[in-house]
Order: C-alpha cells, then sequence, then structure tokens
C-alpha cells in the first residue's frame, strides 16, 4: 500500500495559517517602521539641540536686546499704545526663546547613530513586547510602559536597559497564552488590526515630523554639509551681525532717553 493516509486541513485551520503569515509580515513591517520612527525622533532631537546650541541661543539674545528697545521705547512714551503692545509682544518672545534654549541647550550635543547590534537588539525587543500585539487590557498596558522605555534606552544607547527590559516581559504572567483554534484565530485577527491601526499612526507621526520646519531646516543643514558648507555656522554668522546692530540701536535708544 502506497501513499498517506492523510487528512485535508480544516477550513479554519487553513484560515488561521493565512492569518498567521499575514500578520508575520505585518509584524515584521512595523518592527521595522517602529525602528524608523524612534530613530527620526532621536535624530531630530539631537539636531534641535546643536540647532539651539549654535544658533539658537543667540536668537534668544537677539529677542532679549529687541525686548530692550521695546520696552525702553515704551516707556518713553507712555501714552502711546501701540508701543505699549509692541514691548509687551517682544518681552514674551524673548521669555520664550530664552526657555527653550536654556532648556535643550544645554545637554551634551551629540549625533544620534545606534550601532548594528543595538538595531538588532531594539528590533527584536519590539518584535515580542509590542503593545499592538497584547491580547488584552492588561498584557496592553504593561507591554506600552516597556516599549516606552525601550524606545527611552535605544535613544541612549543603553543596551543592557533593552536587554533588562526583554527580560522582564519574558517572565512576566502576561507573556503566557491561551490555546484552542478558535480562540487563536479571533486573537490573530485582532492582532492584524492592530498592527495595520499602528502602521497607520506611525506614517501620520512620520509625515509630521517630515513637514516640520526643524526637519527642512535639518535638510538644508545636511545638503549644505554635502557641499563642504557649514549652514548653521552660516546663520550663527548672520544673527551675530544683527547682535551688533541691534546694540548700537539699544545704545542709542538709551542715551536718548537720558537726553
Amino acid at each position: 500500500m502506497s501513499g498517506d493516509l492523510g487528512f485535508r486541513p480544516k477550513p479554519e485551520e487553513e484560515e488561521l495559517k493565512l492569518k498567521k503569515q499575514e500578520l508575520q509580515g505585518l509584524e515584521t513591517k512595523l518592527v521595522e517602521l517602529e525602528l524608523q520612527l524612534v530613530g527620526l525622533r532621536g535624530e531630530m532631537s539631537a539636531f534641535e539641540r546643536l540647532y539651539l546650541k549654535r544658533v539658537g541661543i543667540l536668537y534668544a539674545e537677539l529677542d532679549e536686546i529687541e525686548a530692550q528697545i521695546s520696552e525702553l521705547l515704551a516707556r518713553h512714551d507712555p501714552g502711546n499704545l501701540k508701543a505699549q503692545g509692541a514691548a509687551k509682544e517682544a518681552r514674551a518672545r524673548a521669555e520664550e526663546s530664552r526657555s527653550g534654549a536654556g532648556e535643550l541647550a544645554v545637554g551634551e550635543t551629540r549625533r544620534f547613530a545606534p550601532p548594528p547590534a543595538l538595531k538588532s537588539l531594539y528590533r527584536e525587543v519590539a518584535r515580542r513586547i509590542h503593545p499592538d500585539l497584547a491580547v488584552n487590557e492588561a498584557d496592553r498596558a504593561k507591554r506600552q510602559r516597556l516599549m516606552a522605555q525601550a524606545n527611552q534606552a535605544y535613544e541612549n544607547g543603553d543596551e543592557g536597559k533593552l536587554r533588562a527590559i526583554l527580560e522582564e516581559y519574558e517572565t512576566s504572567p502576561e507573556a503566557v497564552l491561551g490555546e484552542g483554534m478558535g480562540v487563536d484565530l479571533v486573537r490573530v485577527i485582532r492582532k492584524i488590526a492592530q498592527v495595520k491601526r499602528r502602521l497607520a499612526e506611525i506614517d501620520t507621526e512620520m509625515q509630521q515630523v517630515m513637514a516640520s520646519e526643524l526637519f527642512e531646516l535639518k535638510k538644508k543643514v545636511d545638503e549644505g554639509a554635502r557641499q563642504g558648507r557649514d549652514v548653521l555656522n552660516e546663520m550663527a554668522s548672520a544673527t551675530q551681525s544683527q547682535i551688533g546692530v541691534r546694540q548700537s540701536e539699544l545704545k542709542r535708544v538709551r542715551e536718548h532717553g537720558k537726553k
């Protein structure tokens, strides 16, 4: 007697197999896009710190000079409502500039360039603990907390922390799943829906970042570097020149007020 006496898979078994294949492909795409997103965030954060350290503090200085000029002019002409309003606006702008430069330009300015090993580890962490792969609300809450920690650890280049996060989830009760074909099929279908929603969210966030003024400035700086130019240095030099001009004006206004 030849041949195997096997049985054709049941329709639900075939469907479960197809859904698992679909989910696997989506999960792979999700991990890659999540990596791109956290990398983009890190690059933009590092660039913002660099910009503020080299140019932003100069704009803050310029805004402070403009505020002092406006306030002196308003003081010299107390009945001029337009001058009073301009002085308040200039002061608010100066405070905002000083606050932004003070908060972000203090730390070390460094390029975000994670090594391949760290990228690989992050992919594995995201593949196993991503919140959109949760099976219930308790599991989702734990995954969200750990994923946020993983993103921060990745941006900080902390490989040890990433490994600790992965170990914490793997040994948690939420990592133990139920059994049964029907339950598995429903779970996979819901996971597919969750992953698709997250993919849409990532795409939206990345589009928002790439449409920002800061991203456009970074593109100009990167393009300038390829041409051998230091765009931030050019901006800083131009701002320094403006500061010199406005300092002369501030001195003139002060001397005029003493007469």
